[in-house]
Formats: structure tokens, sequence, C-alpha cells
């Protein structure tokens, strides 16, 4: 048993003499920081964007499927030792053979852009030199943005850095 409470596989010892957790190297320990990618900075302008599309054309396939047969060999074999008796016949059997086609063209509504909100931030991150930067949001936190003052101070999670 110390051999095992040695390397570790003893599994009474989950923390030190204080309660704390020793965490297993994942990043999932009592001392580990959760991750935020969360900024904030003075409210300056809101931008959106609008989905844009242009119209395209594109050959129209169609499926087309002609009869056709194939040759199928059947065999049994009966007996057995020297005395095995092979019996072959054939078989025509009948499918459907399918091929895509051009017949004409189609249009179609291609995305260019999709829709977008953005919010620009002055002193992010209480950095003074960081200004006019562009975050790509939600609309829930552009709309949350857009009704506060000029200069107010924000704080959210961008879903993408410009806009």
């Amino acid at each position: 048993m110390a051999a095992l409470g040695a390397c570790g596989g003893g599994g009474a010892d989950k923390g030190d003499a204080h309660g704390r957790g020793k965490g297993d190297g994942m990043g999932g320990g009592a001392y580990s920081k959760p991750h935020s990618d969360q900024v904030r900075g003075l409210y300056d302008a809101v931008r959106h964007l609008p989905r844009k599309t242009v119209k395209g054309t594109r050959a129209h396939m169609v499926k087309e499927c002609d009869p056709a047969t194939r040759k199928v060999k059947h065999t049994s074999r009966s007996g057995s030792g020297t005395r095995k008796k092979t019996r072959t016949w054939y078989t025509t059997e009948h499918y459907k053979q399918c091929h895509k086609v051009r017949k004409g063209s189609e249009t179609y509504t291609r995305v260019v852009r999709t829709e977008r909100w953005c919010v620009r931030l002055d002193d992010v991150n209480g950095k003074a030199a960081k200004d006019d930067l562009w975050f790509r949001v939600s609309p829930a936190t552009y709309s949350e943005v857009r009704n506060k003052d000029v200069h107010a101070r924000v704080k959210f999670d961008p879903r993408a850095r410009g806009c």
C-alpha cells in the first residue's frame, strides 16, 4: 500500500492539510483563474451592417434515370469430397442508371456579407492608447449599449474584433 500512496494511486488524498484542492493539471484546480474575453471601455459609437446579398445564376441540374440491365452469375454447390458438383446459371437484373444532367439555369440569392452589429470603444481595458477599436457583438449587446450615453463605461463579451 505504501507503493500505491507514493505513486498517487491512493484515492483518499484529494487536497492539502488546509482543505485546498490540488487540481488535476487540466486547469480545473482550485487555483486556476477562469479565462474571459470580456472587454470594457468607454462607448464611442455603434454600427449596424445589414445582410448583403446578390443574385447569381447557376446551372440547373436534374436527375435523369435510364432503365438498364446487367447479367448476374449464380452458383450452387452440391456433394462432398471428390463428388462435388457446381451448377452455374445466369439471370438478367433490371435496374435504373441515374446521372445528373444540366437543364437550363436557375437564379439564387448568394449572401456576400452576414448581418453584423458593432460597437466602437475608447480606452479599451483601461488603456488610454487603445482608442477607436471596433468589436462585433450580439444584437442584444448592441441595443443595450446603443441606449447609453456617449463615453459611458460599458463591459461586454465581443463575438470578434473589428467590424
